[in-house]
């Protein structure tokens, strides 16, 4: 890559490196790994001019160390990452031009905590919205953000989503607090606490916001 360049190319990806990653990935991970065709196609699509573009193997993460793994292995062979909620894009963010790894979060689907009294909820990324608002139908809470596909949060909160009650509860960047983040080296950071207002430092959790997975 030229060192005045910050745009990666195909020559930039190494294809034997990127098989070895995927060797690796697979002896790592065992049955959460999948490379079989159908696997693939099913995590791959694009309603552009672009044709879909498959990775070469998905992985089935069920805990944040799972993606850390992944992560860490990725970087080491210099393997691009895509990672994959429920698949709900249509602007081509699950292409695979270089070929790696999905990282599929279906099975991180869990509602950690609500906390009723602050307005809050703790979940995994693959939870969907959907999923939320029938867990708080009882508590008299609901959660706003509806961009129409019941997409998961971790990629609404990627993609910085919207939709039609946006003008009175505003977008995702309004209604995410903190995030727990798998940086592309591996490390897990906090990009807050559960305050609502801190000016200590950066602001972390905004600059994740819309980052559609380059930053984390």
């Amino acid at each position: 890559m030229d060192g005045n360049v910050s745009v990666w190319s195909e020559e930039d990806y190494d294809k034997e490196s990127i098989r070895l990653c995927v060797n690796k990935i697979q002896e790592e991970f065992g049955q959460q790994f999948s490379n079989s065709k159908s696997i693939l196609e099913q995590h791959t699509h694009t309603m552009t001019i672009h044709e879909s573009e498959l990775p070469d193997g998905v992985v089935f993460a069920e805990s944040k160390e799972d993606v850390q793994k992944v992560v860490k292995i990725c970087n080491e062979f210099k393997c691009p990452i895509i990672p994959f909620g429920v698949g709900s894009s249509f602007e081509g963010h699950l292409n695979a031009p270089y070929g790696g790894i999905s990282i599929d979060m279906n099975n991180m689907n869990k509602i950690l905590t609500v906390h009723h009294e602050d307005l809050l909820v703790v979940v995994q990324p693959g939870v969907t919205r959907e999923q939320l608002n029938t867990h708080l139908r009882d508590t008299g809470l609901f959660f706003p953000i509806d961009p129409g596909a019941n997409a998961s949060l971790g990629g609404m909160t990627a993609t910085r989503a919207s939709g039609t009650n946006a003008v009175r509860y505003g977008t995702m960047k309004d209604n995410v607090i903190a995030l727990e983040v798998v940086t592309p080296d591996g490390q897990i950071i906090k990009t807050a606490n559960k305050a609502r207002k801190s000016s200590a430092g950066y602001d972390l959790t905004r600059l994740m916001v819309g980052s559609e997975g380059t930053l984390g």
